[in-house]
């Protein structure tokens, strides 16, 4: 089973806020500066998409997506179906 898990470099974030306007389940941004903030480091497999979305669309290319392999029920993570 995979597990994925959403990072975000806040340091290359231009604010744009299309990661919220596309996974607002997932992404927000800071109020004081706008910077992008992840609200679901690990998304269950209903929200995979919208967070592939938000890699695809994120301007700067600071949101990533990554894929990892564990055993099912490890660290209470939703085991998703994927690459």
């Amino acid at each position: 089973m995979a597990y994925a898990r959403v990072h975000l470099d806040q340091s290359r974030c231009v604010t744009s806020g299309q990661c919220v306007l596309t996974a607002p389940e997932v992404f927000d941004q800071r109020h004081k500066d706008g910077v992008g903030v992840v609200l679901v480091e690990s998304p269950g497999p209903d929200l995979v998409g919208v967070v592939e979305e938000a890699v695809a669309g994120c301007p700067a290319a600071a949101i990533r997506l990554s894929y990892r392999q564990t055993p099912a029920g490890a660290g209470g993570r939703t085991p998703i179906e994927g690459p």
